[in-house]
């Protein structure tokens, strides 16, 4: 069964990292994998791009399935394995419409995240301005406080409620990156106990980013 999958991810991903907490919530192990450097450019390779034209990991197959949108290979997993492993979609529909509504609402957290940590390397020297990249902090800043205060109202430990779902597959990563980059505990009580109680989680630390291992903490966001 999973051998019958191929995943091409990169360390500290949060799209590739989705994937392959999926995967280790439905133990679905022994799949062929492969490790590619961003800083070689090895995304860009003909390996990745036979799969993915647009460059891009994770880059993931089953059988002749290609799913290289990382919201699409979670949801093929939990549908294709429904009764394996950990189910990642609630039964009570108050607890699935607030899983589906939090884990879209990851993108919006992703995407101010990386215009933040992302400014320099995305926008030439010439275009940059202070005034930018603090239009951009503020907007993540207002991010992070929506998010600690779904945290404060939650009915549970997770995202979504009682149960560890698909909400927590997307939005951890993110919230895992904050951390990577500096990010205060102090400031925001409740996304710590969260990642607190998360990061030990199984398929989490299974799959938890080995270039993180080897590196030091960043303090891009220090002040967020």
């Amino acid at each position: 069964m999973a051998k019958e999958m191929t995943l091409l991810w990169g360390s500290g991903s949060p799209p590739c990292w989705r994937v392959m907490i999926v995967l280790e919530e439905k133990n679905l192990k022994g799949y062929n994998q492969k490790l590619l450097s961003f800083e070689k450019g090895e995304h860009k390779s003909s390996q990745v791009m036979e799969m993915n034209p647009r460059g891009q990991l994770p880059a993931f197959k089953h059988n002749n399935h290609v799913l290289n949108e990382s919201y699409a290979a979670c949801f093929y997993l939990e549908s294709q394995y429904q009764s394996q492993g950990n189910k990642l979609i609630p039964e009570c529909p108050a607890e699935k419409a607030m899983m589906y509504q939090r884990m879209f609402e990851a993108n919006t957290l992703g995407q101010k995240m990386a215009d933040v940590i992302y400014y320099n390397w995305k926008v030439p020297e010439a275009e940059r301005h202070d005034s930018a990249l603090k239009r951009n902090k503020e907007a993540l800043t207002a991010e992070i406080k929506l998010w600690e205060g779904y945290m404060q109202k939650a009915s549970g430990p997770f995202v979504a409620g009682k149960n560890f779902s698909l909400a927590d597959v997307m939005v951890f990563p993110s919230v895992a990156y904050l951390y990577r980059f500096g990010f205060c505990e102090e400031r925001y009580p409740k996304l710590a106990a969260y990642y607190n109680s998360l990061k030990d989680r199984s398929s989490i630390k299974t799959s938890w980013p080995p270039t993180w291992l080897e590196s030091p903490v960043q303090d891009l966001l220090k002040d967020i």
